[in-house]
């Protein structure tokens, strides 16, 4: 089987990638032709753990190939796969710019039966709307099917989230388009993947819907975390007790100062957009983005009070990324909570171990060191804002003896209050 993504970026490259790797012949197209080149010496343009190692492999293989043609990617493909990107607009609603110009290059190079199936995550009625757009341009009518296949990938765990999927969804209403992505999907059959075969509106609603949940109750357990430091009380102790409950589960139940990265904070305000396109109520939804908003904002007053007023110190802020294990910093809380030191007066050093460099496209005038105790130096105050595996074992005497004064701001809670006191540092944490 031959397939063709469309979009060489996050969604893109990790499931063209991986396709390959499951015996599929993959063309990968972009309009970025200095991508495309890196991508086709070998060089990934993101950074995603075992990435590198993967699509080497599968060029070598012959296997997966890259170009800026998209006729060359199309002609010979059963199926394409638009992983473009949909990012917000004014409105919170997602812009379907890419979407519509994919369509419209798909209609006319198609000469012959395709599924058009859609990994960019895109509001409901999408699916719908590409098939009109399709036919529209197409140069003489040609046969093609319409399939929702929303990804499902975190940054950090992207190929293993493919490889080992919870659930595989696929929306369609033509009964053919199934039977061609069951047998693309065919290797997660015998690992025994859930599969979730609905109609196209149902597809494209879930990504939302599940991407929703999960935000909720990261804005949930922050609530409860703000509620904790105000009755005296440990969030950690909470969130394991109401974990344990199997209706509830334990993930993401671990307060800090907010989600963020390129679907949360997108995917929430989409849905809301979706809503009220359809005159229907989110209330909890709304309440979400506005307590994420909220949260990183309250982690200001929290480090204001730890160094006795910001205005003339020195902060040392311990990660940019908005997670860990990527460098992605796309509505990171770090962007918010860096801004809002410095307009309370402080001066800003920082170290990620992967996000440095793309944080200085939108936080120039801080400095950036090249490692932790670097980082530390100086400081009236460490901040640990994403929960990097290395700053779980720092060699916490040279930090305090490197620190001008040994505070820290456990955002992410990475150590135990106690200890960090014992330790001859001032400490706070979230909830705690």
């Amino acid at each position: 089987m031959h397939i063709a993504v469309i979009g060489s970026g996050y969604v893109g490259l990790v499931s063209g990638a991986c396709f390959a790797e499951f015996g599929v012949d993959v063309t990968c197209v972009d309009v970025d032709a200095a991508k495309i080149a890196k991508l086709a010496r070998g060089e990934t343009t993101i950074y995603e753990p075992g990435l590198d190692q993967l699509i080497n492999k599968n060029l070598q293989a012959g296997r997966l190939r890259f170009t800026t043609e998209i006729k060359a990617a199309i002609e010979p493909a059963i199926v394409i796969f638009l992983a473009v990107g949909t990012p917000p607009a004014l409105d919170g609603s997602a812009d379907l710019t890419y979407v519509d110009d994919a369509a419209r290059s798909i209609a006319e190079n198609m000469d012959s039966y395709k599924v058009v199936a859609t990994k960019s995550t895109v509001p409901v009625g999408t699916g719908s709307r590409l098939a009109e757009l399709i036919r529209e341009h197409q140069r003489r009518p040609v046969r093609f099917s319409i399939v929702s296949n929303p990804e499902f990938l975190r940054e950090g765990a992207a190929i293993n989230d493919f490889m080992r999927p919870d659930r595989v969804v696929i929306g369609s209403n033509d009964p053919e388009a199934m039977d061609i992505m069951r047998e693309l999907y065919r290797p997660l059959y015998l690992i025994e993947t859930p599969f979730v075969i609905t109609s196209l509106e149902g597809a494209e609603l879930i990504k939302y819907a599940a991407n929703a949940f999960l935000a909720t109750k990261i804005s949930f357990i922050n609530e409860i975390a703000n509620l904790c430091e105000k009755v005296g009380c440990d969030v950690h102790e909470v969130a394991r007790a109401i974990g344990m409950d199997r209706r509830i589960g334990g993930k993401f139940l671990h307060p800090g100062p907010g989600f963020g990265g390129s679907c949360f904070p997108k995917d929430t305000r989409a849905l809301s957009a979706i809503a009220r396109r359809f005159s229907s109520l989110t209330r909890i939804v709304d309440t979400v983005i506005e307590v994420n908003e909220q949260q990183r904002l309250s982690m200001l007053p929290k480090i204001d009070t730890l160094v006795g007023g910001l205005s003339g110190k020195r902060i040392a802020v311990l990660g940019l990324a908005f997670k860990p294990e990527t460098d992605d910093i796309r509505e990171a809380p770090s962007i918010d909570i860096i801004r809002g030191l410095i307009e309370r007066g402080a001066t800003v050093t920082a170290y990620d171990p992967a996000a440095n460099e793309q944080a200085r496209k939108v936080l120039p005038d801080i400095e950036y060191m090249t490692d932790e105790y670097a980082a530390a130096t100086g400081a009236d105050a460490l901040v640990f804002v994403t929960e990097w595996n290395q700053f779980r074992a720092l060699d916490l005497d040279r930090i305090r003896g490197l620190m001008k004064v040994p505070r820290i701001a456990d955002l992410r809670n990475i150590y135990e209050p106690v200890d960090m006191r014992q330790l001859g540092f001032e400490y706070v944490g979230v909830g705690r």
